[in-house]
């Protein structure tokens, strides 16, 4: 019996998905773990990949968006009749596409993306790239992924249908120790920097960007924030990550953040909260999500019990999850649970803004740059270096005096680090 393929859930925000393209046609074979179709998240864009064998013989649209549950495909024995199963599917109530399907022909299909090649005309051999009209063939995932590894892309040889250049492609070509397009003078496709891409005019909003705008939208304008600053002396941190260094070991003022903050939040539990309408979730694990910005917008992974890891070991989850955000490669389950955000814009030199609470946490902590100031210490004016830190809250679930106490004690552990090793 043919069996009919849903758009899954990729992301725990994922209302629907943005077909960006089929690597399979109809009536193609296909194989548990061949990639039927790439799809646009909120969060990424991923491969579909088929958990059944058999002949692909219904796509329920080619490209755009579809929601969560409906029906994209079906696989089943080569010529069997599905009809009455589509029919009964789109009639049980669930989502579905009406647009563009594409049903199997009598005899052999054509990829979707060209025409009947005639009997003289052998497609492309797999070695070369397959173009058309000067523009090199690849996947949306491939490119974004060549583009990332600075690749020129038309050096890639492909091995999708007609020589299209897929995501395997790009990561055999890597191993390889294919070089970096330095140079691309005469390429068609030249590598540009992205302080460079400029687009003026329209531009489709991405499924990310839909999100980012749709959430923080309901955020700003449903949860009633206030906010919450205060300087903190960095200096013992400073002079705690000397010491640090010297004996190779190597973590990031954001590191000593993560961690005050976590060891706060188990000190004031109204923090780590949710609020749900008729009842508020006080949290018992600390999941602190770490704003990470993409080219198409923000990524938050999440560092789940930080309060039971060391800074070194926050060091290197935070870098292995922030590369994976800006390849595109974070997994769902590395985007889900955050019970607490921190946004740090320290690094681009901003001293102090305020952000939006990242729903379903009840606050966001903005960080901002050290700066060099004069302060008062033992009643003498000294240059200290000071970080301005903002707390934004869900009113709904906390109260200005709860957000000053964990602030009193974020900055206790920031200004005398050695109390985060006890």
């Amino acid at each position: 019996m043919a069996e009919i393929i849903r758009m899954p859930r990729l992301s725990d925000t994922m209302e629907e998905g943005n077909i960006v393209g089929w690597l399979k046609s109809v009536g193609d074979q296909v194989e548990p773990g061949d990639v039927l179709a790439e799809v646009e998240t909120d969060k990424a864009t991923m491969e579909l990949e088929s958990f059944l064998s058999g002949t692909l013989l219904y796509i329920g649209q080619k490209e755009g968006s579809v929601p969560v549950d409906g029906i994209i495909a079906i696989i089943g024995e080569k010529g069997e009749d599905y009809e009455d199963q589509l029919k009964e599917a789109q009639a049980s109530g669930g989502p579905s596409s009406e647009k563009e399907e594409v049903k199997e022909e009598p005899t052999a299909p054509a990829p979707a993306d060209s025409a009947p090649p005639a009997k003289s005309q052998p497609s492309p051999p797999p070695s070369a790239p397959a173009s058309n009209g000067g523009r090199v063939k690849a996947s949306p995932l491939a490119k974004s992924m060549a583009s990332d590894a600075g690749l020129n892309i038309e050096s890639i040889s492909g091995t999708g249908e007609g020589g299209r250049i897929i995501k395997k492609d790009v990561e055999d070509f890597i191993a390889s120790g294919g070089a970096k397009a330095t140079s691309a003078a005469g390429s068609s496709a030249p590598m540009i920097s992205l302080e460079n891409d400029v687009q003026y005019g329209d531009i489709p909003v991405t499924q990310m960007r839909k999100v980012i705008a749709r959430r923080l939208g309901e955020s700003k304008f449903t949860a009633p924030h206030f906010y919450l600053t205060v300087e903190i002396n960095m200096d013992a941190a400073i002079a705690a990550r000397v010491d640090l260094k010297k004996n190779d070991i190597r973590v990031s003022f954001n590191d000593f953040v993560v961690k005050a903050s976590a060891m706060a939040l188990k000190k004031h539990p109204s923090i780590n909260s949710s609020w749900h309408g008729d009842k508020i979730t006080v949290h018992p694990h600390v999941n602190i999500g770490v704003a990470v910005a993409v080219p198409d917008g923000l990524l938050v992974p999440v560092i789940n019990n930080a309060d039971q890891k060391s800074m070194t070991y926050i060091n290197q989850e935070v870098r292995t999850l922030a590369g994976k955000a800006k390849e595109k490669k974070l997994q769902p389950a590395e985007m889900s649970g955050n019970t607490f955000t921190i946004s740090n814009l320290g690094m681009f030199g901003i001293e102090e803004f305020t952000a939006i609470i990242n729903a379903p946490d009840s606050c966001i902590l903005a960080v901002g740059s050290i700066v060099q100031k004069p302060i008062v210490k033992d009643g003498q004016i000294v240059i200290g270096n000071i970080m301005k830190v903002t707390l934004s809250c869900d009113h709904r679930t906390v109260d200005g005096a709860s957000g000053a106490l964990f602030l009193q004690t974020l900055r206790g552990m920031l200004e005398n680090p050695v109390r985060m090793l006890v």
